[in-house]
């Protein structure tokens, strides 16, 4: 413990040289490049993750009663098997008593695995036209699918309907399925079936040259005769009745294995097999049943026995990754391509990248949920606490004990503060309690000393030292003060008459060793100086009325504070140790058993930065110096006792709501973007602004609290959508700073010395 005229030494850092900061300014830096590579791989995840949901805009049919009059009546008309031979269209249809049985819009983890044991137990093969993004999150889905011997097509990646998409869209819907397929089973396929066109007369003019297209590139377009119409629920017997075809003709019938609840599906499937197969019809893939129509017609023998020797076949063209051989000898899989070498590796890369995001997605909303019960929670606590706190102190019988009119010294640290000293010095010369003014000089060179000695003003006392830093200037205040209660303020803030004497008076109560006052922003006729002004009123003066309450006051700002000299030369004065000596005082003075409560309505006029480039680097400051001061205090929660509470109460609530939340905050207006994009723009729109609403309900009872006009509350929307998101990233560097172990200097910041003395009546407006 230090006496009364001591404190502990300080700390000078000696200034770089011009080579040093050159050298520093040319080397990037690691936490900005960290951040950055953060930043980026957070984005590609998200975008990742939302296109294998839904791609922007055009996922559903727009035109249904397009004209045909393009297309050939040999297609509309035509079997179910559409393919192009030397640029002319040839439809083939399904053998009597046979069966296709095709599956649309899977895989899913569920449904399409229990199509699967149903097959399995019925020996029957079926062909599902897959959706490339649930492919590439499903692929063990897709593997079982091709060992149990069924064949697969392609239905798209994003279930679009391609009838109206541009030529490069086509390309990369089939592309991407053709890389999940070949990295979850090794195969590509020529089969495809295209969303919203499940049967011939489907085809219009738009979607004509679509189908021409895939048939130059080797693709068959499967449609279907029969459907089940499962997807309308109507129930198991309609769904056995419309998929059973009539006359002992042979059919490609429609059932869906995803999309929905499938229960009427699962139940229907083996009846209706077992239906079919009493009936004397027998099951096969679409290679299958073409097989089989080739040899009904005695076309194609040939090429039926080199397929089932498993010679090669042509690939068909534009088909990503095919090595041009079928994958096996068995005929009902002869659709299925070996994937070449490279698209094997794309296909694995595109399942690990859909891997990462299928975790990362999902993990990251859920702690996102966590944050935001969290903030929630935190305004919740605000209201209730700020009303119990304001009804408190506002109880005729409140006293803090005797009055305080004993005269108090203020400390006024100032560097190069000549636009502000003046105002800063007349407000204290009105105070109405009795004071002395002690200005130390921290080595000026705008002759601020020379300023506040010409001004002429009674009982004040400039102190000049070497420029060493504001904790040394303020131990230096200390050392030279003759009273017992000191007042320390910044060089460019202004107090009201009344505010030292409102400060004071909780040292009526012995247990007091420090006081917080109401900063207020004194700059606020600009943008970025109301934005400051809602933070000040909501975020910080609402906080301080519930860490008072809860008996953890965790800051005691620079602008505006009153000290016990003995209190603060008991914990060693003002400590360099990190760049937030206010927060570090603080928490240093719990620790050693005082309390630090708030006086509301000692009010302290300050400059805010007037620039984004200063309020950065005051931000950054005041974020990296908190999270020191914490880690320096970090053995608090240990501590026993009344000096323990802080770390059981307010080191965990700060944590929580001062770094926890709002690092993670940024991901909630990004997860909102997210879902306004791909998942529901109306929901996430409205939640958005239910959050919005208890913001500006705390707000308002905040400015309600301060006497403040409401007319700023009209900047609210633009502050959560602008100002808030860079105070997050100012966080966000903060803490990439401290992770890599970087250090911050203090930074002076530019003055205008635009705010004064608020005229007797209108301080609080």
């Amino acid at each position: 413990m230090m006496n009364r005229n001591q404190v502990r030494p300080q700390r000078r850092h000696a200034t770089p040289s011009r080579i040093e900061r050159v050298r520093r300014q040319a080397v990037p830096k690691p936490r900005v490049i960290i951040a950055l590579l953060l930043l980026l791989g957070l984005v590609s995840v998200m975008l990742l993750d939302g296109y294998l949901r839904a791609e922007v805009g055009n996922d559903q049919r727009v035109r249904s009663d397009a004209s045909a009059s393009k297309v050939p009546d040999s297609v509309l008309d035509g079997g179910p098997f559409l393919s192009f031979q030397g640029g002319t269209a040839r439809t083939r249809s399904v053998p009597d008593k046979t069966i296709v049985l095709t599956f649309d819009d899977g895989p899913d983890p569920e449904w399409t695995q229990k199509v699967l044991d149903i097959l399995d137990d019925n020996d029957v093969p079926g062909t599902f036209f897959l959706v490339g993004s649930m492919v590439s999150r499903y692929p063990d889905v897709v593997r079982r699918m091709v060992d149990d011997g069924n064949e697969v097509g392609v239905h798209t990646f994003t279930h679009v309907d391609l009838s109206y998409q541009s030529a490069a869209r086509v390309t990369r819907e089939i592309a991407q399925t053709q890389l999940a397929l070949a990295g979850a089973a090794g195969i590509t396929t020529t089969l495809f079936r295209a969303p919203y066109s499940s049967t011939n007369d489907a085809i219009d003019n738009y979607s004509w040259p679509v189908y021409k297209k895939l048939g130059a590139m080797g693709y068959t377009s499967v449609f279907i005769d029969t459907d089940s119409e499962d997807w309308q629920q109507p129930g198991v017997s309609k769904i056995i009745k419309w998929a059973t075809p009539k006359s002992g003709k042979g059919a490609s019938v429609l059932f869906h294995d995803a999309g929905g609840n499938r229960a009427q599906t699962l139940e229907a499937l083996p009846q209706y097999i077992k239906k079919m197969k009493s009936k004397g019809y027998t099951f096969t893939t679409v290679s299958g049943a073409q097989q089989r129509a080739q040899g009904q017609q005695g076309q194609g023998q040939q090429a039926q026995g080199q397929q089932a020797q498993g010679q090669q076949t042509q690939a068909p063209q534009g088909t990503p990754g095919t090595a041009g051989n079928t994958l096996q000898s068995n005929p009902e899989q002869a659709a299925h391509r070996t994937a070449d070498t490279a698209t094997l590796w794309e296909g694995r890369a595109l399942l690990g990248a859909v891997a990462v995001a299928e975790w990362t997605v999902p993990g990251l909303a859920a702690v996102l949920a966590v944050v935001g019960v969290a903030v929630l929670g935190r305004f919740a606590m605000m209201l209730v606490l700020a009303r119990r706190h304001y009804r408190q102190r506002n109880r005729r019988r409140f006293t803090w004990g005797p009055s305080v009119t004993e005269p108090v010294s203020v400390i006024v640290p100032a560097y190069n503060e000549k636009e502000c000293i003046a105002n800063t010095l007349n407000s204290l010369a009105a105070s109405t309690h009795p004071i002395e003014i002690v200005v130390v000089d921290d080595g000026s060179t705008d002759g601020t000393a020379e300023i506040a000695e010409s001004l002429g003003l009674p009982n004040v006392r400039v102190i000049r030292q070497p420029n060493a830093g504001k904790p040394a200037a303020l131990n230096n205040g200390v050392r030279h003060a003759h009273y017992d209660i000191v007042v320390m303020m910044d060089g460019d803030t202004v107090f009201e008459p009344d505010t030292v004497q409102r400060l004071v008076q909780p040292f009526g109560d012995p247990e007091v060793g420090a006081v917080a006052g109401n900063a207020k922003v004194g700059n606020r006729t600009t943008m970025i100086g109301a934005w400051q002004h809602i933070e000040y009123v909501m975020g910080f003066n609402l906080d301080r009325r519930m860490y008072d309450l809860l008996r953890c006051m965790p800051t005691i700002p620079g602008a505006i504070g009153a000290f016990r000299r003995d209190a603060v030369l008991e914990v060693g004065g003002m400590s360099e140790d990190t760049l937030a000596e206010d927060t570090d005082i603080t928490i240093a003075l719990h620790r050693a058993g005082w309390r630090v409560v708030y006086a509301e309505h000692a009010r302290a006029w300050t400059e805010a930065p007037a620039s984004l480039g200063q309020l950065w680097r005051q931000r950054y400051r005041w974020s990296y110096g908190t999270m020191q001061a914490l880690w320096k205090h970090r053995k608090s929660v240990t501590d026993r006792g009344p000096s323990g509470r802080f770390g059981r109460v307010g080191m965990p609530l700060v944590v929580l709501f001062q770094i926890v939340t709002p690092v993670f905050a940024p991901l909630i207006d990004v997860f909102t973007v997210y879902a306004m994009i791909f998942v529901d723009f109306k929901a996430s729109l409205l939640a958005w602004l239910a959050v919005l609403l208890v913001q500006l309900v705390c707000a308002g009872y905040a400015f309600r609290l301060d006497r403040e006009r409401y007319r700023y509350l009209l900047m609210l929307p633009l502050q959560q959508i602008a100002y808030r998101q860079l105070m997050y990233l100012v966080l966000i560097h903060s803490c990439v700073t401290a992770a890599t172990g970087g250090r911050l200097r203090w930074q002076k910041l530019k003055r205008t010395g635009e705010v004064g003395t608020p005229a007797p009546g209108t301080g609080v407006r």
